[in-house]
C-alpha cells in the first residue's frame, strides 16, 4: 500500500511520540534496538522502522517485532532524490506517516534505557526545547574503537561544548543523529530533514536550522537515557570516521598536528608524567572507562590524526563511501553508478507501508 508522505495514517488515538528509526544493513544491532524501544513505559508511543534497502536481515527482524503492546511498523522510503543522502531520505519517509506530536529519530545501534523515552519528552518540555539531542554513552569493543573513539569524542566535546550549544546566544549549536527528539510542528516549520537533504552530517545542519528559525536546542550528554555502539571493526570505524571527521572538524590539518604533537611530547617526556597526564584528563572528558581511556592515550591520537587526514582528502577529492552509497560534490551516487531521482523541492518521499500493527 502507497502512502502518501504528505498525509498521515487515520488511527483512534494519536501517539505523543513517533520513533522513527532508519536502518540500512543493521542486522547486527537492530534487535537490540528494537527490544529497548518496544518496552518502553510512561509514554504513548509508535515505532516505524525505514528499512532502507537492506541486503540482509534487517526487514526480517524488524518485522518480527509488529505484534505486542508497541508495535513496529515497516517502510520503505521512495526513490533517492538526486543529491540527497539515504538517510536524510529515509527520515523524510518516515516523518510523512508519522503521527505522533514529538518525533524521536533515532539510529539502528542503539540502546534505550527502560523508561528514558519519557524522561527525555518530560526534559524536553521542562527546558521548552524545540529539538532536545543527547549524546549517547559510546561502547567500544575491540582495539580500534577503544583506541580512537575516546580521542574524536574528546574532540568533539571540545569543539561542541554543550553548555555553550544549550545557551541560544553562544553562536554554537550541535546535535547528535544518534538521538534528536523534535516537537513536530517545530520540525514542519523548519522544512524538516529535506531542508537539509544533501548533508552528510544532517545532525548538526539540522540543529542550525531549528537555531536559525528562533527555535530552542537543547544538548547533553546523555548516558543515562542511551547507549551505543557505532562502529564493530576497523573497516567500519575507518569508514564512518572518514564520512564525518573534516565536517565536524573543518580546522582538520592544524587539528591533527597539534593532537599528534601533544602525543608525541607526551611519550618523549614520560618520566616527567606532565604532558601524559594531561592527555589522560583530556580524554577522560570523553567519559569512557579509566582503562579505555588510557589505552586511547597510548594509541589513539596518530589514528585520530591519520582518520582527519583522510577525511579532508576524501572530501577534497569529492568521494565519499558508505553504505554501498557514494557522495560527491554532484549528488549521490549508488556504488554501481547510478544516480537518484530528483524531486522538485519541498515534495516529500512516498513511503510503501509494508506492515501494519
Amino acid at each position: 500500500m502507497d502512502v502518501s508522505g504528505a498525509a498521515r495514517p487515520l488511527a483512534s488515538s494519536i501517539p505523543e511520540v513517533t520513533i522513527i528509526v532508519p536502518a540500512r544493513n543493521e542486522e547486527a544491532s537492530l534487535g537490540d534496538c528494537l527490544q529497548s524501544l518496544t518496552a518502553q513505559t510512561g509514554v504513548d508511543c509508535e515505532i516505524i522502522v525505514v528499512d532502507d534497502g537492506s541486503t540482509d536481515r534487517t526487514r526480517e527482524i524488524a518485522e518480527s517485532f509488529a505484534g505486542g503492546r508497541v508495535g513496529v511498523r515497516v517502510i520503505s522510503p521512495g526513490p533517492l532524490p538526486r543529491g540527497w543522502t539515504g538517510k536524510n531520505n529515509a527520515m523524510v519517509a518516515g516523518a510523512g506517516v508519522a503521527r505522533g506530536e514529538w518525533l524521536l529519530f533515532t539510529d539502528a545501534d542503539t540502546v534505550h534505557l527502560p523508561g528514558s523515552v519519557a524522561r527525555a519528552l518530560a526534559e524536553a518540555k521542562r527546558e521548552q526545547a524545540d529539538l532536545l539531542s543527547y549524546s549517547p554513552e559510546q561502547i567500544a569493543v575491540t582495539f580500534w574503537e577503544r583506541a580512537v573513539m575516546p580521542v574524536v569524542f574528546a574532540e568533539l566535546a571540545r569543539e561542541y561544548p554543550p553548555k555553550k550549544v544549550r545557551d541560544q546566544g553562544s553562536g554554537i549549536v550541535a546535535a547528535n543523529g544518534q538521538y534528536i527528539l523534535v516537537r513536530r510542528a517545530a520540525y514542519d516549520a523548519v522544512g524538516g530533514h529535506a531542508a537539509v537533504a544533501n548533508e552528510i552530517l544532517e545532525d548538526v545542519a539540522l540543529a542550525k536550522a531549528f537555531r536559525r528559525a528562533g527555535l530552542r536546542v537543547f544538548f547533553r550528554y546523555g548516558g543515562d537515557a542511551v547507549r551505543t555502539r557505532m562502529y564493530r571493526n576497523w573497516e567500519q570505524l575507518r569508514d564512518g570516521w572518514t564520512k564525518n571527521l573534516a565536517l565536524l572538524f573543518p580546522d582538520g590539518q592544524r587539528r591533527a598536528w597539534v593532537l599528534t604533537a601533544w602525543w608525541v611530547l607526551a611519550w618523549a617526556t614520560l618520566p616527567l608524567l606532565v604532558p601524559a597526564v594531561a592527555l589522560v584528563l583530556w580524554i577522560l572528558r570523553a567519559r569512557f572507562s579509566f582503562g579505555t581511556t588510557l589505552l586511547s592515550a597510548a594509541f589513539g591520537p596518530p589514528v585520530f590524526a591519520l582518520l582527519l587526514l583522510r577525511s579532508q582528502r576524501a572530501h577534497a577529492q569529492g568521494g565519499i563511501s558508505w553504505k554501498g552509497r557514494t557522495y560527491s560534490d554532484h549528488g549521490l551516487r549508488t556504488a554501481a553508478g547510478a544516480e537518484g531521482f530528483s524531486r522538485p523541492s519541498g515534495t516529500r518521499p512516498v513511503a510503501r507501508l509494508e506492515t501494519r500493527h
